[in-house]
């Protein structure tokens, strides 16, 4: 089941109360980076008040209940939206007091069916966000105001993921590091979830899809997928931007935690689909891109010419 959600006002929200903005932020001018790392943050923003709105609304306390998620679990998912709002309420006034436009929020499909996969997926995309926030704190260091806003929002993104895996029952805390994701794997992450915009995120391109195929990870993350596990992947070849002879080898990025990207060599099972091995040393979830390259690029290579299709998210503990 998907469920289709445009964001209107969905959820009455008592508890969503705007911050006001820091001196800081109002008195200096944002420049192109700082406008764009916020407009990245508001995009996905607005994908998870939608998503935690259609977690409370959509399902019931029994339905939280009898699925094994603890009483009052419901209740912090409606919290969660309502923080989402507030987060989306400071960055949009940030952008409105420097003369900028926020973007939008879009139309989205959510594939989840009852309270288990709800969670799962919203553990997903709360990581995606998290990234998005340790990624573009490398942005902002010409602005401390912008900058003390965005470390604010990280790690109440990464309490609300927190609690989401342990109401699940998986690690709290499966890796002692989270991962930077540069804006175009952030945005390309979450618009997977997109019906359609009233208008894009400037700067940005859609990059051909990477599908993870198997195995599918258990509800609760436990136990871990093991280093050799073997993933099978499948892509478009025709949507690759460049062309690639098919009987070159084809190489499996993955971006995880602090440590430059592990690449492994693709084991071609058709067109258009591959095997790898979980590489040793990854976890909590990583992120793969498909590539020509056999290695020697970091993150924001691969981002900006080393990437075929992706990024694909890999949820391993």
């Amino acid at each position: 089941m998907h469920f289709f959600i445009k964001a209107l006002p969905l959820l009455a929200l008592a508890a969503a109360h705007p911050i006001e903005s820091r001196g800081a932020v109002e008195k200096r001018a944002l420049s192109a980076n700082d406008t764009s790392v916020l407009q990245l943050a508001l995009f996905l923003e607005h994908l998870e008040f939608v998503l935690y709105t259609g977690g409370y609304e959509n399902f019931t306390d029994a339905q939280y209940t009898a699925e094994g998620f603890p009483a009052g679990f419901r209740e912090n998912v409606q919290l969660i939206a309502e923080q989402e709002q507030t987060h989306i309420d400071t960055i949009s006034t940030v952008l409105l007091e420097n003369g900028v436009t926020p973007i939008p929020a879009c139309t989205y499909s959510f594939p989840y069916s009852d309270p288990k996969s709800f969670v799962a997926l919203a553990n997903m995309i709360t990581t995606v966000g998290i990234g998005a926030y340790i990624g573009g704190s490398l942005e902002l260091t010409d602005n401390t105001g912008v900058l003390q806003t965005a470390a604010s929002i990280l790690p109440n993104e990464a309490r609300h993921d927190a609690y989401l895996r342990t109401g699940a029952g998986a690690s709290p805390f499966p890796v002692p590091f989270d991962t930077a994701l540069t804006a175009l794997f952030a945005y390309n992450l979450g618009h997977m979830f997109v019906v359609e915009c009233p208008m894009e995120l400037p700067g940005q391109v859609l990059l051909p899809k990477l599908n993870l195929t198997s195995p599918t990870p258990p509800e609760n993350l436990q136990p871990p997928i093991a280093a050799g596990t073997t993933l099978t992947f499948a892509w478009d070849p025709s949507t690759f931007f460049v062309t690639v002879d098919p009987n070159a080898p084809l190489y499996m990025a993955f971006i995880n935690q602090i440590s430059p990207p592990i690449f492994e060599e693709v084991t071609k099972t058709g067109t258009g689909t591959g095997t790898v091995p979980v590489p040793s040393g990854v976890g909590g979830i990583a992120f793969a891109v498909l590539s020509t390259f056999s290695g020697g690029l970091d993150e924001m290579s691969l981002s900006q010419f080393g990437t075929l299709a992706g990024p694909a998210e890999v949820a391993l503990s």
